[in-house]
């Protein structure tokens, strides 16, 4: 399987073979929605062809896409319809599966939603208490993303770790959400109608009250473009500490840096909030898990998120967490919740799924 991963930045590509081993990889610099075609062509020529079928990564899918499909024009004209729900995201993605396909047109292709793993929350979870107008007329709703890591986690813990019914995943990279997974389905996450809600991010603000956006532009103190730009561009981490590096961020209030060392707060006390709120909605919790480049790379983050969430039965191994490496666990000996950290396989993810809907679509009518 060819595995395509459109981020904010970069295209990443990684062939993948039947046990899941890493037959190659390679990562193209992708500024804005820009997909550079020569390079993608180099690069497949280079080590990456003879796939069987390629997975790509579309963030947003809609409410029409609840799983993985196979890509024929009318998904991609459905998924160019709703591209101004992830304008930051979408067009990149469906630029590099254009650009895929025109270099691989006899290989089947699967879509693998970042939405889709939310598909399976209550209507208490997904509603928001605006006008039912809103609500009909554009699909006003909350949606989630990072399905694809949340949904690895569930697929690697139950794989790894045995079962744990009540899962709180933490994906926390430059863009970060919290999953609330019971028994592998996703009951509850932070992101909301856009991927702008929920944590601090590197550099998007999370929630905050929509009356403050109200009353700035109302003034005319801010654009509509203004406010958008800043809100996704230049808040989060770096509109409190004046990066959008959670290892500079750190350095700068382990040295006493005053906004450094409020932004590390912030960024801690909403991340900790979210992680009890997820374990409200499952009505207790059984493991937290760490994945994404912060949650992988950071013990000072996981250390700061787990100390107050003792309530919980939260505990971590201070020499564990500091040396923590791939999928292992950090927390104590005995404690109630077991924390783990997990690499985060977004494309495994999409690999199991293009499986199974390649799969199922080859095999002759009537069989099993």
């Amino acid at each position: 399987i060819l595995a395509v991963n459109a981020g904010s930045s970069t295209v990443k590509l990684s062939l993948l073979g039947d046990d899941d081993q890493t037959l190659a990889e390679r990562e193209l610099q992708a500024p804005r929605t820009e997909v550079d075609a020569r390079e993608l062509r180099a690069a497949l020529e280079d080590g990456m062809g003879g796939a069987d079928a390629v997975a790509h990564r579309i963030v947003h899918g809609g409410e029409r896409f609840r799983e993985a499909v196979r890509i024929d024009p009318g998904v991609v004209e459905a998924l160019q319809s709703i591209t101004e729900l992830a304008p930051l995201h979408q067009p990149k993605s469906l630029r590099a599966l254009a650009a895929v396909s025109a270099l691989l047109p006899d290989v089947p292709a699967v879509a693998c939603f970042d939405t889709a793993f939310h598909a399976t929350l209550d209507p208490a979870a997904f509603t928001y208490a605006v006008p039912s107008a809103w609500r009909s007329r554009w699909g006003v709703r909350r949606y989630g993303f990072h399905g694809l890591s949340h949904g690895w986690v569930a697929h690697r813990v139950s794989e790894r770790f045995g079962d744990l019914s009540r899962i709180v995943s933490c994906h926390l990279g430059a863009g970060a959400s919290l999953c609330a997974i019971r028994d592998g389905r996703s009951i509850d996450t932070t992101m909301g109608f856009t991927p702008l809600a929920g944590l601090v991010m590197a550099t998007r603000s999370g929630d905050i009250d929509p009356g403050m956006l109200l009353w700035l532009l109302e003034r005319d103190e801010l654009s509509e473009p203004e406010v958008a730009a800043a809100l996704e561009r230049q808040s989060g981490l770096l509109g409190l500490t004046g990066t959008a590096d959670m290892r500079q961020a750190l350095a700068r209030a382990q040295d006493g840096e005053r906004d450094a060392r409020l932004g590390v707060d912030v960024y801690l006390h909403r991340l900790r909030a979210g992680i009890a709120a997820m374990a409200a909605a499952l009505g207790g919790l059984d493991a937290l898990v760490f994945t994404g480049g912060v949650g992988e790379h950071a013990p000072a983050v996981r250390a700061g998120a787990a100390d107050g969430l003792e309530f919980l039965g939260v505990a971590l191994d201070p020499g564990a967490n500091e040396d923590a490496d791939d999928d292992r666990e950090i927390g104590c000996a005995g404690a109630a919740v077991r924390t783990l950290v997990l690499h985060a396989r977004e494309d495994l993810e999409m690999a199991r799924q293009a499986r199974l809907v390649v799969g199922s679509q080859d095999r002759p009518a009537g069989s099993r």
